[in-house]
This record gives structure tokens, C-alpha cells and sequence, in this order.
């Protein structure tokens, strides 16, 4: 009887830990992340800096380049065209939708809608020739140009800009590591914290706005180079399904297709580096 006492208070107690094993396995599968299957989506805002280009512009009559161009960008602000469906291109934006593949590594498809505008007040060295018919308005700059300084503040050498905008459609795998703990925050499902890093690849897809030396611009988008960037940021998420986000992200554009002008004669290519900041919320969830 000793002994039946002894077998069945051993099975009480094995059966008690694994039913504590169980509810303790269910309430760590409650609160930590498993990310494997969940799609998200980001819209945000971005800011960005661009390196110096050298842009060649290509004609009929004309070829020369303009050495080290200076450019910005053209923001909107906190504006509420954000959220606009009918002025949402209006911004410089971020797009992107995805998928996690597994817990820590995702991909994902989007649109940076950047704006690009060449500074206007600036003077830099032209190379290269124009000779254009004496009837057009831009035969006034004909002429051999040999590292020559031209000041370009008129516009009526040169306006130009991509944007409507300076669009980098691209693909982009990261990787997400939940940091919530170098916070001291439990392992629950109010906040999480997540660094994230990223490589991405794809194609610039401008509509590019210019006016080259009088002649009527193109106003089309067109397929123009391609780009690459990394990134590396920062993802608060909430309750497991809200987050915002904010990176830094830097990458390289080269173009060597841009329409400019009516004519399919003329056309500019450059390259250059870009530096975004962005801040974008978003939504992780399963289907």
C-alpha cells in the first residue's frame, strides 16, 4: 500500500509539472514574436541627401556635361497630404509590403518616391558643344565649352529635376532582431523592439522635369537605370500588429536613359550617391 501511495503521488507530481510545462510553453508562444508567415506593409516619409553628379545631356545638336552638379531635395513637411489618396505623390514617400519567411529574415517589394532638384543659384564647369539652329531660343549658349564655369541661376541654360519623382522601385531582403531585452522590457506583447538591416536592388523609374536650353520638356515617366541602397533602422512595434519605424539608408543611382526633351534624340544620363532619413508606420498581421 506504502508503495501504491508512493507510485501515485509520483504521477501526481509528473502530471502536475507538465501541465505547468504546457501552460508555461503556450504563455511564451503568447508573448514572443514568431514572425514566419506574417505579411506587413510600411508608408512613411523620407528626407534625402545626394552626392555631387557629373550629367551628360546628348542631341541633335548638342553634347556636353555639366561637372558636379549640386542637387537637393524637395520636402513637404508634416503635412497632411500624407494621408491624401488624391495628393499622396505630392510628399517625398516610402511604400513597401512584405513578407517574413522566417522569424528574423523578410522580403519585400516598394517605391521610395524621392524628389531630386538641381540647385539652381550654383555655378559649375561645362565641357562639351552647342550648336543649335540661330532661330532657337537656346542658340544663345552655342559655343565650345571646354571646363568652362557657367552660372546657371536664369534658368535658361538648364532647370532640371526629377520630381514627380525620383522613383526607386526596388526588392529588399532584412533581417529583424527583437532587442526588447537590452531595455529591460519582459517578454510580452505591449512592446517589442526590433533592430532591422537591409540590402535592397531594382530600377529608377523618373519623371523627369527639364528644361534644356528652351526646348519643349518630356512629361512621361520612363524606365531610366537602376539603383542599389542598404539600410538600417529601428521598429517599435505595439500590441504585436502596429509599429513605427525609422531608418537610415543609403544607396547608389545610375542612369543612363533620361528623357528630357520631346525629341527621343535627347536625353541626359548621371550617377550619383543618395543618403534617406525616413520615419513610417505600419502593420504586421497574418492571413
Amino acid at each position: 500500500m506504502k508503495n501504491l501511495f508512493t507510485a501515485a503521488a509520483l504521477a501526481a507530481f509528473l502530471f502536475t509539472n507538465s501541465l505547468s510545462a504546457q501552460e508555461e510553453i503556450k504563455i511564451q508562444d503568447k508573448y514572443t514574436a514568431h514572425n514566419k508567415g506574417k505579411f506587413f506593409i510600411l508608408w512613411g516619409g523620407n528626407r534625402e541627401s545626394y552626392s555631387k553628379s557629373d550629367v551628360t545631356f546628348t542631341g541633335k545638336d548638342y553634347n556636353f556635361t555639366v561637372n558636379n552638379m549640386t542637387a537637393h531635395d524637395k520636402p513637404k513637411g508634416w503635412h497632411v497630404d500624407y494621408i491624401n489618396p488624391a495628393k499622396m505623390t505630392i510628399p517625398q514617400t516610402n511604400l513597401r509590403v512584405g513578407y517574413f519567411i522566417n522569424d528574423h529574415y523578410s522580403v519585400s517589394v516598394g517605391v521610395d518616391h524621392m524628389k531630386y532638384v538641381m540647385t539652381q543659384n550654383q555655378t559649375a564647369n561645362v565641357t562639351g558643344n552647342i550648336n543649335l539652329p540661330l532661330t532657337d531660343a537656346g542658340a544663345i549658349h552655342n559655343g565650345i565649352y571646354n571646363n568652362t564655369p557657367v552660372d546657371f541661376t536664369d534658368g535658361t541654360f538648364l532647370t532640371y529635376e526629377h520630381t514627380d519623382g525620383l522613383n526607386y522601385v526596388h526588392a529588399q531582403v532584412a533581417r529583424f532582431d527583437d532587442i526588447s531585452s537590452w531595455f529591460g522590457l519582459p517578454n510580452i506583447d505591449k512592446v517589442q523592439i526590433n533592430l532591422t538591416e537591409g540590402i535592397g536592388f531594382g530600377l529608377l523609374y523618373p519623371k523627369t522635369n527639364t528644361m534644356l536650353l528652351g526646348k519643349q520638356r518630356h512629361d512621361d515617366f520612363h524606365v531610366s537605370g537602376y539603383g542599389t541602397s542598404a539600410k538600417a533602422g529601428l521598429n517599435i512595434t505595439f500590441f504585436k500588429h502596429f509599429y513605427i519605424q525609422g531608418e537610415l539608408k543609403g544607396g547608389y543611382i545610375n542612369m543612363q536613359d533620361i528623357r528630357t526633351t520631346q525629341s527621343s534624340d535627347d536625353k541626359a544620363s548621371q550617377d550619383f550617391f543618395f543618403f534617406q532619413r525616413i520615419i513610417a508606420v505600419g502593420g504586421i498581421f497574418r492571413i
